[in-house]
């Protein structure tokens, strides 16, 4: 049965002292940040670098992915949004989604997918924590969760990049932009979603990351990059 007796005061006080001490050191963060000096993507760049064929996928159509609400705020937060259904016989159909931002600070900051899918009326598991690698076999941290309404089962993999780090919590997230504004730097963000529809949500999600392997490998270096970080922090993801 829920609690619905009122919360103490010393509870509240807890929540508003935290609540004041993030508020504060976002504020202090965005006070220190230099002007961005990484030359930003205009929009369109990235959809250009995504391939046609990831291993035996083939592209087949932009519509049909499930896309973050549109309002004022969305609009802001990515610089490149590109989505993509791919199709391969005898597979399941596989939909990929790439949200770029240039800049991320206190202020804004990509969705994950759960907003995203909650958003469009799906009831959602528990996001588990994971690892997941890419074409060269280097590991890095991503989530998964199954999302059902009443027409469909989605398996979905999602990672998110911000600067060198790999954040599988909003909290975290929210922290490593912090860290690196801190320290005066600005850095880009990323979110890959990978989807399915797949009666076995084992096999789902195994098709999943198989995808996302051969994504890496099909993938330009410039694409390779955004998606999966640069050298060091693929030696980092290495290394941990």
């Amino acid at each position: 049965m829920a609690d619905d007796a009122p919360k103490s005061p010393l509870f509240r006080r807890r929540h508003i002292v935290f609540g004041g001490l993030i508020a504060a050191a976002s504020g202090a963060a965005y006070a220190r940040m230099p002007n961005q000096t990484r030359t930003r993507m205009a929009p369109g760049t990235v959809d250009k670098m995504v391939p046609a064929k990831v291993g035996e996928w083939t592209f087949a159509q932009s519509s049909g992915v499930v896309l973050p609400p549109s309002d004022a705020m969305s609009d802001r937060l990515y610089d490149n949004l590109v989505t993509r259904v791919y199709t391969a016989p005898n597979l399941p159909t596989v939909m990929l989604l790439i949200a770029y931002s240039n800049l991320q600070d206190g202020m804004l900051q990509v969705h994950r997918p759960e907003f995203c899918y909650t958003a469009g009326g799906y009831a959602l598991t528990p996001t588990v924590p994971i690892t997941v690698s890419d074409g060269d076999g280097t590991s890095f941290g991503a989530n998964q969760f199954v999302a059902n309404n009443p027409n469909r089962t989605e398996q979905v993999l999602y990672w998110t990049r911000i600067g060198q780090s790999f954040p599988q919590s909003w909290m975290e997230q929210r922290f490593d932009v912090l860290r690196a504004n801190l320290a005066q730097t600005v850095p880009d963000g990323l979110l890959a979603r990978v989807s399915l529809v797949d009666g076995d949500n084992v096999t789902g999600f195994d098709t999943a990351r198989k995808f996302v392997a051969m994504l890496d490998r099909a993938a330009p270096p410039k694409l390779k990059t955004i998606l999966f970080g640069d050298e060091a922090t693929r030696a980092r993801a290495a290394t941990a």
